[in-house]
């Protein structure tokens, strides 16, 4: 293991360690500008998340709801790039030293060419990838060059995910297991349910590999259920939404850290 995926993996064994669950943070890059993305997730980060994924802005984006596909416009129409998004990742993690992925559909690196990518990812610091939409049977390439670079690939399971399959995701996937909590679109929900519990434990019988569960979380409650069962709670519209409806950009870089706070008590059985 080398690079910034040993700090992924030590990040949530040092979770697990402390008898709890990891807050992951999820912001894309570019929102609401390239400047105030990257003051949001170093304020991510200050307000306790251990981890913070920096999404790819896509026009197109299949698993994304309402809340992130509103921030995506937002930093498409700015005229975010791939560059910004590597830039973001590097003042994220040179500022605060700690594991900063990119989540991204297919489409963005297969233009930009996978080696281009990966070497400028690890480049910048970056821990790896999550890849919502890459079928693992077609994953070669990526896995070559993202094990070149040191880089994790993190795959997401689902509900509907079969037994044998979560076993042919889990055998070549590295860093974590992204468990989507429900199926259908990133949102927040009233209740994250017995079926994410259901996948963890199914996904937690094919490998040793963390299980990190995302899709609904959106407070200190939820955060709390989710982390009595999975490894590490991801949140992302809730931190998104909290930026929207902010009346100006640093109110929303100041609602991004209250909320981080409470959703790292949460994790820790406080809230």
């Amino acid at each position: 293991m080398s690079g910034n995926i040993r700090l992924l993996s030590d990040t949530l064994a040092a979770a697990k360690a402390e008898g709890r669950a990891a807050l992951i943070a999820y912001l894309p890059a570019g929102f609401p500008t390239v400047d105030g993305g990257i003051a949001a997730i170093k304020a991510a980060f200050d307000g306790g998340a251990d981890i913070v994924e920096v999404g790819l802005p896509h026009s197109d984006p299949v698993l994304d709801g309402p809340v992130i596909q509103t921030a995506d416009d937002i930093a498409l129409r700015g005229g975010v790039k791939i560059a910004d998004v590597m830039r973001t990742v590097r003042e994220a993690h040179s500022a605060t030293g700690k594991p900063v992925l990119v989540m991204t559909y297919w489409n963005p690196i297969d233009r930009y060419g996978v080696e281009r990518f990966t070497a400028e990812l690890a480049e910048a610091g970056g821990a790896g990838c999550i890849l919502p939409d890459l079928p693992v049977q077609e994953a070669g390439l990526w896995r070559e060059h993202a094990e070149k670079h040191g880089l994790a690939t993190v795959f997401v399971v689902a509900p509907s995910s079969k037994d044998a399959r979560l076993a042919e995701i889990t055998r070549v996937g590295t860093g974590f297991v992204y468990a989507a909590s429900l199926m259908g679109v990133t949102g927040t929900r009233e209740s994250v349910g017995a079926q994410a519990q259901d996948l963890v434990e199914r996904t937690r019988a094919t490998t040793d590999t963390p299980v990190c569960v995302g899709l609904g979380v959106s407070d200190a409650r939820q955060a709390a259920e989710v982390a009595r069962f999975a490894d590490g709670v991801i949140v992302g519209s809730a931190f998104v939404k909290r930026m929207l409806d902010a009346p100006d950009d640093a109110a929303g870089v100041e609602a991004v850290r209250a909320l981080a706070g409470d959703l790292a008590k949460g994790v820790r059985g406080q809230s």
